[in-house]
C-alpha cells in the first residue's frame, strides 16, 4: 500500500505501487540477481548441468525419445555428481524449470534423489513451474536476460535438446558467448540428437560462407544417447580436488583494446 490519502509514509521498499514503475526497474533487475544468489549459497550450489529444450514436447508425442532421453540423462548426472562428493552434490541439474524437455530434466534428477534447479520465466503462455523442481531452487524471473545470467554464469556443461525459438536462443546464445570468450571459462556445449539439428541448422554452411570460423564448429559436439552425453560431459569435466567456491560464478571477461 503507498499510504496515500492516510496521513502516514511508507517504506519505499514495501509500496507496490512503486515497485512496479518504470523508476524501479534497477530495484527489481538487481533483485532478479541478489535473490538466486542468496538462495545458491544458502542451499549450497555450486555449479549446474544446464538442459534446454521444447516446452510443447511431450513423452508421447512424437520426439518423445527425447523427452526420455532427457529423463535418463538427468537420472545419469545426478547420480554421478552425488558420487564425487559425500558432502554436496558437485553438479546441480538445472533446466528453465517449465514443461517438455524442461520437466524430464528435473525429473530424472528427481528419480536419482537429487535436487534441480528451476529457472522459470512468466510468460503469456507455457511456462508454469513442473512439480519436480526442488522447492527451494524454484525461481520465476521478469526479465529474460537476468534468467540468461543464472543459466550462463554457474553452468559447466549445456546439453541441448530438440526445441523452438526458445531454445535456439538460449544455444546462441551460449555459442556466442563460448565464441567471444566473455566467460572466463569454457562451458562444452553438447547437441542432442543429430538428426534433428543437422535438418534445422547447417553449421557447416556459416562456416563454409565464412560468417563462423572453421574453428568454431568445435564448440559444440553432437551426442545421441544419454550414456554417451554423460560420457562425453565426464571427459570434459575434471573431478575437482577441492570444493568449488558456492556458487562458483564464473567470471565476464573484458577484452580491452
Amino acid at each position: 500500500m503507498s499510504g496515500a490519502g492516510t496521513g502516514e509514509a511508507s517504506l519505499a521498499y514495501k509500496d507496490d505501487q512503486f515497485l512496479e514503475s518504470d523508476d524501479a526497474r534497477p530495484l527489481r533487475i538487481l533483485s532478479e540477481y541478489l535473490g538466486p544468489l542468496a538462495a545458491f549459497q544458502r542451499e549450497d550450489v555450486r555449479e549446474t548441468i544446464v538442459f534446454f529444450g521444447s516446452a510443447r514436447l511431450t513423452e508421447e508425442g512424437p520426439l518423445g525419445r527425447y523427452y526420455r532421453g532427457a529423463r535418463e540423462l538427468a537420472r545419469l548426472v545426478t547420480q554421478w555428481s552425488q558420487s564425487l562428493s559425500e558432502e554436496h552434490e558437485t553438479y546441480v541439474v538445472c533446466s528453465g524449470g517449465g514443461g517438455g524437455i524442461m520437466a524430464a530434466a528435473n525429473h530424472g534428477a528427481h528419480d536419482a534423489g537429487g535436487r534441480s534447479i528451476g529457472l522459470n520465466i512468466g510468460l503469456p503462455h507455457e511456462q508454469r513451474p513442473n512439480p519436480y523442481i526442488t522447492p527451494a531452487l524454484s525461481f520465476e524471473f521478469r526479465y529474460f536476460f537476468m534468467r540468461k545470467l543464472w543459466f550462463a554464469h554457474l553452468a559447466r556443461a549445456v546439453v541441448v535438446f530438440p526445441g523452438g525459438f526458445g531454445t535456439l536462443d538460449e544455444l546462441f546464445e551460449l555459442l556466442t558467448l563460448m565464441q567471444t570468450q566473455k566467460l572466463a571459462r569454457a562451458v562444452p556445449i553438447f547437441l542432442y540428437g543429430p538428426d534433428y539439428w543437422n535438418e534445422i541448422i547447417n553449421f557447416e554452411a556459416l562456416a563454409r560462407h565464412g560468417l563462423i570460423s572453421p574453428e568454431d564448429l568445435a564448440l559444440f559436439r553432437f551426442v545421441d544417447s544419454p550414456e554417451a552425453a554423460l560420457a562425453a560431459i565426464q571427459t570434459r569435466l575434471e573431478v575437482p580436488a577441492a570444493p568449488a567456491p558456492c556458487p562458483n560464478f564464473a567470471a565476464s571477461r573484458h577484452h580491452p583494446k
